[in-house]
This record gives structure tokens, C-alpha cells and sequence, in this order.
């Protein structure tokens, strides 16, 4: 009797369902005793490790295990996760972990981090609804479960979700027609090959990779100034639209620059990690900052292609992924090496930047830098072979006449206090407390339609305060700061000048960035170039003889001067007329030429002093600018060869003030890349030097990749690679049906959700891979799976077993993002723009957002609106504040973009209703719509009412539904006919206007009606 008991517990063991480790075991363990029994040794307790099979376990002998007896005991002090720790077992995981450690406590290892090799399509009993092998994965699971797809949905559904998840945009109803009229065995995959040739593919793709690569058109931190990034963001449209492979999706955007003799495209293409935020805040520590982009960097590198959390090893081990700390620096070590400055300098252009000319330009753009390179050398090797007659025209004593190296300019009156000059045993100008120097008589009117130069020596006072040296200003409200004329002042002792118009924002600014901030009590030579272009790209300014780095704010006031800037003003010196003036500061040699100087030339004027002493004292000069005096004087090849040149710096300059910048990584080339280890992550406590390295566990660089960012692009994109193929399916897999394979997208480890669908991801990840990266064929396969086809409705059955849809038992739908609620509005109302690219616009928002979190000094402080079509731009084109993003779009979950996102979160909140339902954008594109209703169909509510749902909803209206709006019109309709001024008040809504020959009322009352589809949940959702 005795052996036939063993039997049966023999038997029922073999029956018992095994223990998954993978999705049943290690999320356990991970979340209650990694923390302290983990991979990370700084925090391990006991020196006990749970990542691992160690003495905690005995397979097979649950009561033996240590692990088993401390989540059991049954003192609370003894029993595991300890109380602090707020990790207390269900009775369920418990005794998942005792069926486990019976089975045998088998670990494996983490399944991202083996390489995914395809699997087999699993065999289903309804292999009839199969289309393609991600059907049989799905369904496999779905009759495990005992759930069965739902019905495909109809027609106009497909037709309207397919248009949205492939353009983000609504389809017309006359595609929606053709397709329903459409008998073809194939007409719905020539639907989808019709939306993917859509240009506006690339936009919806490309919009959620902007979250990615945390794009935004601000620097993010202190003053949140402008950054020209734009040309990145069409670059991004234009991959998608090509369909680039991902592989070469990736080499360009990590390491473009350093291609073989990469195309301007693919320079474009790594402005991804030049979209971190950066900052200017005068109290920054280059050092930390340089640290803090280092690691913003490896982060998203490590959420977009890996899909780990890298960053957890910044300050120590990471206590959960086998990812050291000695790891995260050398991943760090691929991004240490680039020709970027820590600081941002406040300025749109922080270099390293290219200049993106006009696809019709660009031709002749390439040539003229290879042009302008050969002139300048012939220029600078004809200087070298010109060093003999200089010597000679210096040996003859001729340079002994000279008295001004161009023409005379101001001459300082007689009668100022004279002090020490700039150069020994000269003179200049002082200023005490509130004192100035008018010159009536002097002519230094400046137009801003003329080129000129504005020069002088500047002695600067100790004060941090601002100062004014040279004006000539007519004030017309000197409280709101409005003039014309010009000004020469310091602000945070960094140059500035400035052009006004003679009306609020009419300025033409530009100051030195803050490389250009110089010191207090030195004297230094200041120049302001401008070309007379009434364009902020046009001016210049050079310290001691060097041009410097520049910023202006041309978002706000500052890029353009349209006024008149002539002015009867005297020139003043040590004021600007109103409330600054020069104390303790002194003036010497102020110059004013009609010309704007070219380099050399601002070179020679800022040694002409020095040079006019050395001259006069009778002594050999040496002073390097008469060398240049010479060649411009005397050497007629250099003059002929300086014109050349001349002509092809201004050409460049031409086509670079009409074209935009981008900010790109440039390698250091005379380096290898290297980090420290950083202590606790503190960027003043550097331990130990380490180079460029992967994580060991996603496998070794080895010899096979150079040690630089191109190096890691190819490593990530290696068939060895375990990660960066699942890691980008599943974000496909996500944008399409709502939540991926793997719900965290950006966590694969072991703190992540593990798989719903593991073998139908590693197909999934080896299909993409083995395609040639292809993304077009990727997302193809998805939509035109039987899973992506079935109706959106729910049975009880599927409620109960899969609430969350995350078996795909039935279509997909859920909330739109923000983008694109805003885009249908728009694009089924007719208001859209469908432009492709282009600067980033400024549409409706409401008052005072900028305003209310901007400091003073910055260029986005205030918000100004744009008007036309530029209201009506799709809205992956508004511009994104990033202290402040598009309230319409961070209310339905938009991300700052202070960092990456690869997955946003979707709440539903009466605020987002209130968008909907009252936004002037909204409000607009319903009258609109409504306005095209009554405009295309003449009489009739049925008529009126197809044409407006067809538009807003991609189907007519049942029976019931159309009962109720009709209800709604005549509402309306009576409430309007009575209030004629609300009708007309509706109706003024948005900048578009309404036809006037339209019933007012009945027009308002449409328009309700309008907005009352739109706000559906069937509007909103897809």
C-alpha cells in the first residue's frame, strides 16, 4: 500500500504545472530581495546573493531552503523582505516560490540578455484565421487561456484606425469609400501600401521618436533660450519616409560624423545626441555639466537600444541588472570626446553646428566651401612667399609715414580728463560717477541698410553693473525702453550692440557669448562688423583683434531692425542718454568706418596702437599688424587673391543668413575617448581612468569595433546583440496596439515587466533583423495581421480573463496622444496645413504659461502667437518650450522632453475635456467643419449631418445616434435664434474667417454640433 502512495505523489508531481522563472519567479525576487541580496555588492546583505543559485536554495527541498523558511517565519523580525523595507509576499508568490524550489529551483538566465533566435509558429486549432505567424502566437496563448479573437471589424473602423496608426491622421471619406466599394482579395493591404507612401507616414513615425531623442526647440534649463534644431526633426521625417534601415538609422544618428566622409545628412542625423538640455547658469561648473550630459547621454542610449535602466549604475552597482558601475563610465567614455563646450552660452547655435542650406543650394553650397578653402590657402601661402618683401619694405623705413592704417577715425576733443591708455605713453578718456561726453559735431550716424565698423579700446570698471560706452539715441519712451539709433554698452562685463527702430521690438542685438566675458580693470580692444543687412546674422564682434562667439535673441526682439536707426542724436560717449552710464570706466581711439572690416583687417586695427607707438618711439616695430598693413598696402596679388577670397566668404555668408543650423557631435580626433569613474557620482571625486566598454553581459566590444560612438552603433546593431532588436519591435509593437510585448518599454531588466508574448517577440526581434532592418515591412506586418484587423469590442469573457487587452483578444483601442486629438481635429475640419518641415511654429495657447515660469533674460520669455496657415501646421511642428511644453498637448500626457521617453504614460482627466470642448483651436476647427457642411451640402439635416460624421468619424451615423443629434440641432438652433450675439460670438472664434452669407445661427448650431462629435470617445480613441 505503501508503494502505491509513492506512485501517486510520483505522478501528481510529474503533472504539476512547472514554475516559469522567467515571468512567475525572478519579477519576485526582483522586486522583494534584489535590493539588499542583488547584483549590486555595495548594498549586499549578509553577503547573500537571490540573482543567483546559492546556499539560500536547496532544489527540491523547499523546507531546507533558507529562502523558504525567512519569507515564513513566524517572527516579523526574522521573516523576509524585513518590515522597512514595505515588500510583503502575497500568499500566492509564496507559494509560487515553494513550487519552485520543489521543481528543482532552476535559474535562467534573464531572458533579455540572451540572443533571441526565431522559434517555431506554434500550432493553433483555428489556423484558418491566421494571416501571418504573429496570428498563431497570439493565438496560441488566447485558446491556452480559453479566450477566441473577436470578429474583424468593419470597414470604415479598419479603414480609420489603419489611416491612423500609419499617417496619425484621419482618412478622407472618399478613401474610406473607395475602400468599402473595393471587392479585391487584397484591396486592404493596397490601403496600407497607400497611407505608408504617404509623406505624413514619416511624420506619425517620427513624432514618437522625437520623444526618443527628447527633441525640443530650447535649451531646457536656466533661461530656456532658443536652440535651432529643427533640420533634425526633418531629418528624422525624411528616415522614416525613405525608410532607412534601422542599422543605418542608427550609425548616422550615434555617430554620423564619423563616417567615411560623411554626407551633410548624416551630420544632420547626430544632432539625436545634441538634443539633451544644456545650460548657461553663471554659477555652472563646466566640469559637472560635462558630467551631467555624459550621463544623460548613456542613459538614453541604454532606453532606446538596450532598454535598461544604465543610469541605476551611476553613483554604484546597479542593484538589479548584472550592469557595474566601472560599466556605466566606460559607456560614458563614448560620449567624453566630442568638440562641444559644457556651456550653451544662452545662444541658438552652440557649436559644434552646420549651416543646412535649401535643397536647391546645397550643390552650390558644398562647392563654395571647397571654393573658399582653396582661396584662403592660395591667400595664406602667398603671405608666407611674401615675407621677403615685407622685410625689405621694412628695412627701406617706408612704414615710417604711416598715420592710420585705413582713414582717420574720431579724434578724442580736447578738454576730457585725460588718464594712461591702453598702450604706454597714450591717452584716453575716463569717466566719473554719471559723467558723459557729447560730440554734436561728429557724424556717426549708422544705417542699418549700410555696412560699417564700430571700434574703440574699453578700460573696464570693477562693477559686475551694466555699462553704456558709446551711444547715439533719439529715446521716444525711455520707460519701456523704445529708441533709435545705436548702442555700445557691456552687460555681465561681455560686449554688446545694439540697432533700434524706433518701436518695441524693432532691435537688431548681438552680444559676446560668455567666452567673451573679459575681465574687470584691463583694457581690450572692442570691434562691431555689420554688413548692412538689417539682419542679426550680419553683425560681428571682435575682442583684441579675434572674432567671438555671439547670441542674440531673434525670437523676442533682436533678429531683425526694420525702422529707420538714423537719428539727429549727438553721439555720446559714457551714457546711452537714459539711465546707465561708464563710471570708472575710460574710452581710447573710438573709430567709426564705413565699411564692415574684414578678419585680417579687425586684427590690424586692434594692434594699430601698440604699432603707431612702436613707430613714433623710432624703434624697429614688432607688431605682427604691420605685416598685414604691408600686404594690404603694398602687395597687389595679395589684394587680387584677398578679393577672391573676399567674394566667396560673402557669397557663404549670403546663403547662411537665409538657411537655418543644427546642432551636431564633432569627435575629437587627436584623442582617444576616456572617463573617470566617478565617485558616488559626484563629478569632483574622479577614481579610476576607463575607456570606451559595453556592458559584458549584452557581450563584449572585443577587437572586432573601434573604440568610439561609430564603434558602439555597430556593436548595438550586431546579430549578437540580444537587446536592441526586441527593444525596437516592441516599441513598434507598442505605438500600434496601445502597450508593448514588454510593457515597460524601457526597462527590459529585471525590475521590467516580462513578456506577455516571449517566443512571438524573439520572431518578431529575428524577422526585423533578417528583413535588413526594414521598418516599412515591420509595421506592414503588423497592421496587416488578423490580430490588428479584429473589432475593438469586448465580450464579458474577454473583460474578466483580459481586462487590459494585453492577450489581444479583440482590435486595439485606446485615447490618442495629444498630437494627434489635435491633428484629427484639424485635419477633418479641412484647417490643416500639410506642409512637410520648416521652422517650428507658434498656434493658439493660452495667455501667460511662458510668461509665468521664463526668468527676465530669456529669448522665449513671451509668447507670440503666429497668424495664417502657421496656426495650422500639424502639431509635431509647435515649437517646444521645454519649461513650459504646449499646454494642449502636456495635458493629454506630452512629455517635457527634458529627458528621453519611450513610453508615455495615458491618464483621462477632465482637463483634457476642457481642452477638447473649449480651446479656441478646437472651438475653430469645429465651426470650420461645420462651415464645409453646410457649404458642400445645401439643404437637409440627413445630407448635412452624413458629410459632417463621414469627415469626423469615418462612418454615417445609425438611426439612434442621428435621433439624438437632431435633438441636439434643434437645441441649438433655438438657443442661437434667440441670442443672435452668442451666435455671432461662437463664430469670431479663431483667426480663420467664417462666410458672412451663411446663417449665423444656424451656423452656431452646426458648429455645436460639430464639436459634440468631436468630443466623442469614439473621436478621441482609436
Amino acid at each position: 500500500m505503501r508503494f502505491v502512495v509513492l506512485l501517486a505523489g510520483v505522478t501528481l508531481a510529474a503533472q504539476q504545472k512547472p514554475v516559469d522563472f522567467q515571468r512567475e519567479i525572478r519579477p519576485i525576487l526582483s522586486d522583494a530581495c534584489y535590493q539588499c541580496h542583488g547584483p549590486d555588492k555595495g548594498s549586499r546583505m549578509a553577503n547573500l546573493r537571490l540573482d543567483v543559485l546559492g546556499p539560500a536554495i536547496v532544489p527540491g527541498k523547499p523546507e531546507e531552503s533558507k529562502l523558504w523558511r525567512r519569507v515564513n517565519h513566524a517572527n516579523a523580525a526574522m521573516r523576509m523582505p524585513p518590515p522597512q523595507a514595505h515588500k510583503d509576499l502575497t500568499d500566492g508568490q509564496k507559494e509560487s516560490l515553494r513550487k519552485w524550489i520543489e521543481q528543482g529551483a532552476t535559474y535562467k538566465e534573464h531572458w533579455s540578455f540572451s540572443a533571441p533566435m526565431r522559434p517555431a509558429a506554434p500550432v493553433v486549432k483555428n489556423l484558418n484565421w491566421a494571416r501571418n505567424p504573429i496570428d498563431r502566437f497570439l493565438l496560441a496563448r488566447m485558446e491556452a487561456e480559453g479566450l477566441t479573437p473577436a470578429p474583424e471589424a468593419d470597414r470604415r473602423t479598419l479603414a480609420r484606425r489603419v489611416s491612423l496608426d500609419l499617417t496619425g491622421l484621419p482618412p478622407s471619406p472618399a478613401e474610406v469609400e473607395a475602400f468599402v466599394k473595393d471587392s479585391a482579395a487584397d484591396a486592404y493591404e493596397r490601403l496600407v501600401d497607400q497611407f505608408m507612401a504617404k509623406p505624413q507616414y514619416g511624420e506619425h513615425r517620427g513624432r514618437f521618436w522625437l520623444d526618443a531623442a527628447r527633441y525640443a526647440d530650447t535649451h531646457g534649463l536656466h533661461v530656456d533660450n532658443y536652440r535651432e534644431m529643427w533640420p533634425y526633426r526633418d531629418w528624422v521625417i525624411g528616415a522614416f519616409n525613405k525608410n532607412m534601415p534601422f542599422d543605418q538609422f542608427t550609425l548616422e544618428q550615434l555617430a554620423g560624423d564619423l563616417l567615411p566622409n560623411p554626407t551633410m545628412e548624416q551630420r544632420i542625423a547626430t544632432g539625436f545626441h545634441r538634443c539633451n538640455i544644456t545650460t548657461n547658469e553663471g554659477g555652472s561648473i563646466e566640469d559637472e555639466v560635462a558630467a551631467i550630459y555624459a550621463k544623460d547621454r548613456v542613459d538614453t542610449t541604454g532606453a532606446v537600444w538596450m532598454g535598461l535602466t544604465v543610469g541605476c549604475a551611476t553613483c554604484h552597482d546597479h542593484k538589479f541588472d548584472p550592469i557595474t558601475q566601472r560599466e556605466f563610465y566606460q559607456m560614458a567614455a563614448f560620449f567624453r570626446n566630442t568638440t562641444q563646450k559644457p556651456l550653451d552660452g544662452n545662444i541658438h547655435d552652440t557649436p559644434p553646428v552646420i549651416t543646412v542650406p535649401a535643397e536647391n543650394e546645397r550643390a552650390r553650397w558644398h562647392a563654395l566651401l571647397i571654393e573658399e578653402k582653396a582661396r584662403r590657402e592660395r591667400r595664406e601661402a602667398h603671405r608666407r612667399a611674401a615675407r621677403g618683401g615685407f622685410e625689405k619694405w621694412v628695412a627701406a623705413g617706408r612704414y615710417k609715414g604711416l598715420k592710420t592704417p585705413f582713414r582717420d577715425g574720431l579724434r578724442m576733443p580736447g578738454g576730457a580728463a585725460p588718464v594712461d591708455g591702453a598702450v604706454k605713453g597714450t591717452q584716453a578718456v575716463s569717466f566719473g560717477a554719471k559723467k558723459t561726453l557729447e560730440l554734436p559735431g561728429v557724424k556717426a550716424d549708422l544705417d542699418s541698410r549700410k555696412p560699417f565698423t564700430v571700434a574703440a579700446w574699453v578700460f573696464l570698471p570693477k562693477d559686475e553693473a551694466s555699462f553704456a560706452v558709446a551711444s547715439k539715441l533719439e529715446w521716444i519712451d525711455k520707460k519701456e525702453g523704445i529708441a533709435r539709433g545705436w548702442l555700445l554698452d557691456f552687460e555681465g562685463r561681455r560686449p554688446r550692440f545694439q540697432m533700434m527702430g524706433g518701436k518695441e521690438d524693432d532691435l537688431l542685438l548681438i552680444r559676446a557669448g560668455q567666452a567673451g566675458r573679459l575681465k574687470a580693470s584691463t583694457w581690450h580692444h572692442i570691434a562691431v562688423t555689420f554688413d548692412g543687412t538689417r539682419d542679426y546674422k550680419g553683425l560681428s564682434i571682435f575682442i583684441d583683434g579675434k572674432v567671438v562667439v555671439t547670441e542674440t535673441n531673434p525670437n523676442a526682439g533682436g533678429g531683425t531692425v526694420d525702422g529707420s536707426t538714423l537719428t539727429k542724436a549727438p553721439l555720446t560717449l559714457g551714457s546711452d542718454g537714459n539711465k546707465r552710464f561708464f563710471d570708472g570706466g575710460a574710452v581710447q581711439e573710438i573709430q567709426i568706418l564705413d565699411r564692415a572690416l574684414r578678419d585680417d583687417e579687425a586684427e590690424i586695427l586692434a594692434g594699430w596702437l601698440a604699432l603707431r607707438q612702436e613707430i613714433a618711439s623710432g624703434a624697429r616695430p614688432v607688431e605682427p599688424a604691420l605685416e598685414l598693413i604691408y600686404l594690404n598696402r603694398e602687395d597687389r596679388v595679395w589684394q587680387k587673391l584677398t578679393g577672391q577670397w573676399v567674394q566667396s566668404v560673402a557669397e557663404q555668408r549670403a546663403m547662411t543668413r537665409r538657411a537655418p543650423v543644427t546642432h551636431v557631435m564633432n569627435e575629437v580626433r587627436e584623442k582617444d575617448p576616456e572617463a573617470f569613474i566617478l565617485f558616488r557620482g559626484m563629478y569632483d571625486q574622479p577614481r579610476d581612468k576607463v575607456h570606451p566598454e559595453v556592458p559584458a553581459v549584452a557581450g563584449a566590444l572585443g577587437t572586432a569595433y573601434p573604440r568610439n560612438r561609430l564603434g558602439l552603433a555597430q556593436w548595438l546593431m550586431a546579430p549578437s546583440n540580444p537587446l536592441t532588436a526586441r527593444v525596437t519591435v516592441n516599441r513598434m509593437w507598442q505605438e500600434v496596439f496601445g502597450n508593448g510585448i514588454v510593457r515597460t518599454a524601457e526597462d527590459f531588466g529585471a525590475q521590467g515587466t516580462p513578456p506577455t508574448h516571449p517566443e512571438l517577440l524573439d520572431w518578431l526581434a529575428v524577422e526585423f533583423r533578417e528583413s535588413g532592418w526594414d521598418m516599412k515591412r515591420m509595421v506592414r506586418t503588423l497592421v496587416t495581421s488578423s490580430a490588428y484587423r479584429q473589432g475593438a469590442v469586448a465580450t464579458e469573457g474577454q473583460r474578466k480573463k483580459d481586462p487590459e487587452n494585453l492577450l489581444l483578444s479583440r482590435g486595439p483601442r485606446f485615447r490618442m496622444d495629444g498630437e494627434m486629438v489635435r491633428d484629427y481635429a484639424l485635419a477633418a475640419s479641412g484647417l490643416m496645413t500639410t506642409a512637410i518641415g520648416g521652422p517650428s511654429v507658434h498656434p493658439y495657447q493660452p495667455d501667460g504659461i511662458w510668461e509665468t515660469v521664463a526668468m527676465k533674460g530669456s529669448n522665449t520669455r513671451s509668447y507670440k502667437q503666429d497668424h495664417g496657415e502657421k496656426l495650422y501646421r500639424r502639431s509635431m511642428y509647435t515649437f517646444w518650450k521645454r519649461s513650459a511644453p504646449p499646454a494642449s498637448m502636456e495635458i493629454f500626457n506630452a512629455p517635457t522632453r527634458e529627458n528621453c521617453t519611450v513610453r508615455r504614460e495615458r491618464t483621462n482627466t477632465p482637463l483634457q475635456a476642457l481642452i477638447t470642448m473649449n480651446d479656441v483651436q478646437f472651438v475653430e476647427a469645429a465651426r470650420y467643419l461645420a462651415e464645409r457642411t453646410m457649404k458642400n451640402v445645401k439643404s437637409g439635416f440627413d445630407g448635412r449631418l452624413d458629410y459632417l460624421s463621414g469627415h469626423a468619424l469615418a462612418r454615417p451615423l445609425e438611426a439612434p445616434e442621428r435621433a439624438v443629434v437632431q435633438r441636439s440641432f434643434k437645441s441649438y438652433l433655438s438657443h442661437y435664434d434667440a441670442r443672435p450675439e452668442e451666435a455671432k460670438k461662437l463664430l469670431a472664434t479663431g483667426e480663420s474667417a467664417h462666410d458672412l452669407k451663411l446663417s449665423a445661427q444656424e451656423l452656431a448650431a452646426w458648429t455645436m454640433v460639430a464639436s459634440q462629435i468631436l468630443n466623442l470617445d469614439e473621436a478621441l480613441n482609436k
